[in-house]
């Protein structure tokens, strides 16, 4: 004892400095660059060239840049709560004069460790004591007419130990008793189908927060998906990602696939789903990753009988195999599939049980889907990743024989019932997101979108209710009935009445207009603006020449930015042609016919048969002609060509007595196809129509060919 005291003095340095060195305490720790690698959002980027990513990568070469308006902001994800000690800012030349350095424990809720009122640009670094998991500059003064523009965005301190308890997005309890957790937190997935450009996703987000909306649902992710989930992150919004497998879409997709035997696709999309939640997996923006997209029900295009069961079998598991590659990479986000028929889960029940939950789109059904969980005898949660009012297989014909769109006030309705049975099925559904956030205007999107051409309509305020989102300040026109004063005989060209009873809840003016679609005629989703003369409630256009069944269109818009949209059926019909038809059934020969092909052959006797339904096509060639043969000499006052979509640009009208030697009576340069009713006095026994110009790549196709005596 007494040798070790006489030692003492020295073995105390000794200790002393071994404390130092080896045993520092939290106060005399050097500071750790947290920062670099985490992800990052911002509040707007200038281009795909400059993301927010870029102001941490610690590449001083690379840069965030903003839009050129205030006030904008840049955030960082330190993945764990930890004690902020110093931040340091490398500014480009766009810099903020003004700004604030904020902490946050959730990424909503922001506390401000330093401010700055002269910002000089450069490089700047403030010492600052704060505790938080995000970090943020958030600019609220440009230096000049550009945005803010940051090299780098380095953030010190200690970390915290780990993910808090609870971080990241899980499922949680038991049978009948689920709950999707975000951060520890209940999220009950109020959401929508995201129709827009990624890129153009920071400008939408706004609108889609007042809404209530929580959640977006794609169907593919690849690297144009980044600026849709930064957008959303910097909004508190989740985005469920999307990866197609073929043949996605139902009834009714194309891409066949094998997979039973296609190894090198099976492989391939592994790799893709690979390398995309490795790129996204730490994104503040990710839900959750979803696996394919109908093809279970899909598959009945490609395969039938024991084969399709195979089929079917092969693909679940496969699923199962890329929920599993997934978790992976990413044991922090849950993994699902979606269907388009809740029949597809017993596929996985049996064959996927690594999914977290299940996941199916239906429209009209969706109150059913409730039932079919519990007749299954399922063991896992789901979500609906499409949803809304019945689509156009799901509901009745109309007069002509074609699906009839419900009304703008039924397809809000149709909303509001999908949504209550989504969330009516507590402790099992996590919600669901609603079909569709679009700014297409076309068949499609008058059908099922929200926001056609950004107009918002009755279904938009509906979803908005639902969701518990922002009281509208002004909402669209009501119309409450449409009816046509002919359905199923419009006259090609002719005019068309509509009368409509509209009422606007605000009292604002209304402005009209209207369109035709012409999807069950050549199946073009396009909308085409036709003129429009309103008196009153009675508006009236002029029909299509071209026969077939068109939807018409009116719109009546209230100029808040709201829209009410009703449509309906029209068969148009060749006009009545005073006289008599003396071509009618007589022999009638071509050039040449098609005789192969949907729907083939196409006969010329076709085009003097009096049916509108049946034609006459040729070859694909000029020149074509086709003949009919009166019988005897004859003359005649009016014809009529009802032309198909295969129209001649340049053509003749042409009689002979002989059938060789023919002469003109009619010529044109400027065909458009359509009802061409042409008057012209002429005599002969055989007259033919002389194609030269086609107007399209197809050859001439002639619904009837008409000579008409009066």
């Amino acid at each position: 004892m007494q040798r070790l005291r006489s030692a003492s003095p020295l073995v105390a340095v000794i200790a002393l400095l071994a404390s130092l060195v080896l045993a520092p305490g939290a106060a005399n720790a050097a500071p750790v660059l947290l920062s670099q690698g985490r992800p990052a959002v911002a509040s707007s980027t200038e281009g795909a060239g400059t993301p927010a990513e870029a102001a941490v990568d610690g590449d001083g070469g690379t840069r965030w840049s903003s839009a050129r308006s205030d006030p904008q902001w840049l955030r960082v994800d330190l993945g764990a709560t930890s004690a902020i000690s110093r931040v340091e800012l490398d500014w480009e030349a766009a810099y903020a004069t003004a700004f604030e350095l904020q902490v946050s424990a959730d990424g909503a809720n922001w506390t401000t460790v330093r401010s700055v009122a002269n910002g000089t640009g450069g490089r700047q670094g403030f010492d600052v004591t704060g505790t938080g998991r995000y970090v943020r500059v958030h600019g609220t003064q440009r230096a000049n007419g550009y945005g803010y523009s940051l090299w780098e965005f380095r953030v010190f301190g200690t970390r915290g130990d780990g993910p808090q308890p609870g971080t990241g997005v899980r499922v949680t309890g038991g049978q009948g008793d689920w709950q999707l957790t975000v951060d520890g937190a209940p999220w009950v997935v109020k959401g929508l189908t995201w129709g827009p450009p990624a890129a153009d996703a920071a400008r939408y987000m706004p609108e889609l927060r007042s809404m209530g909306v929580n959640t977006l649902r794609t169907w593919g992710t690849d690297a144009s998906t980044r600026p849709l989930l930064d957008a959303a992150a910097a909004n508190g919004l989740r985005v469920i990602n999307g990866f197609w497998l073929q043949p996605g879409g139902g009834p009714g997709s194309g891409g066949c696939v094998n997979y039973v035997t296609d190894t090198a696709y099976k492989t391939s999309m592994l790799d893709t789903i690979r390398q995309w939640v490795a790129a996204y997996k730490d994104h503040a923006g990710v839900l959750m990753w979803n696996v394919g997209n109908e093809s279970i029900l899909g598959l009945q295009n490609c395969f039938s009988g024991a084969e399709l069961e195979n089929q079917r079998v092969a693909y679940a598991r496969y699923v199962n195999e890329a929920a599993r590659a997934i978790h992976a990479i990413d044991p922090d986000h849950p993994v699902t599939n979606t269907d388009a028929w809740t029949g597809a889960w017993v596929y996985l029940k049996a064959h996927a049980p690594d999914l977290d939950l299940y996941a199916v789109n239906s429209y009209g059904n969706v109150c059913q889907v409730r039932q079919d969980w519990i007749d299954g005898g399922y063991t896992k949660p789901y979500i609906l990743t499409e949803a809304g009012p019945a689509g156009e297989w799901e509901v009745p014909d109309d007069v002509n024989g074609v699906p009839a769109e419900p009304t703008d006030v039924q397809k809000r309705d149709g909303y509001t019932r999908a949504w209550n049975c989504i969330i009516g099925h507590t402790g099992v559904s996590f919600g669901g997101t609603l079909f569709h956030y679009g700014t297409e205007y076309d068949f499609g999107a008058v059908w099922f979108n929200l926001t056609p051409a950004g107009k918002k309509r009755l279904g938009f305020y509906a979803v908005q209710r639902a969701f518990g989102g922002a009281t509208p300040a002004n909402t669209p026109p009501v119309i409450t009935s449409m009816s046509l004063s002919r359905t199923t005989d419009v006259p090609a060209g002719g005019q068309l009445s509509i009368d409509v009873a509209v009422a606007d809840p605000d009292g604002d003016p209304i402005t009209w207009s209207a369109a035709f679609n012409s999807k069950y005629v050549d199946n073009s989703g396009a909308l085409v603006p036709t003129p429009v003369s309103v008196s009153g409630n009675r508006l009236t256009v002029t029909a299509p020449d071209r026969l077939g069944v068109w939807k018409v269109y009116v719109m009546a818009e209230d100029g808040r930015g709201n829209i009410g949209i009703e449509t309906k059926s029209i068969r148009v019909v060749a006009p009545p042609v005073a006289g008599t038809n003396v071509a009618l059934g007589k022999p009638t020969t071509a050039s040449s016919y098609q005789q192969v092909g949907d729907g083939a052959p196409f006969p010329p006797s076709n085009a003097t048969d009096g049916d509108a339904g049946s034609r006459w096509a040729s070859d694909w060639s000029d020149p074509q002609w086709l003949r009919v043969d009166l019988g005897a000499s004859t003359t005649f006052q009016h014809v009529q060509l009802v032309w198909e979509g295969a129209f001649g640009r340049a053509y003749e009208i042409q009689v002979s007595d002989d059938g060789n030697t023919w002469r003109s009576v009619h010529g044109t340069t400027s065909g458009n196809g359509g009802v061409d009713s042409i008057d012209v006095t002429a005599t002969g026994r055989y007259v033919r129509v002389n194609g030269t110009q086609r107007g399209t790549g197809y050859g001439y196709s002639l619904h009837e060919f008409g000579v008409y005596r009066r």
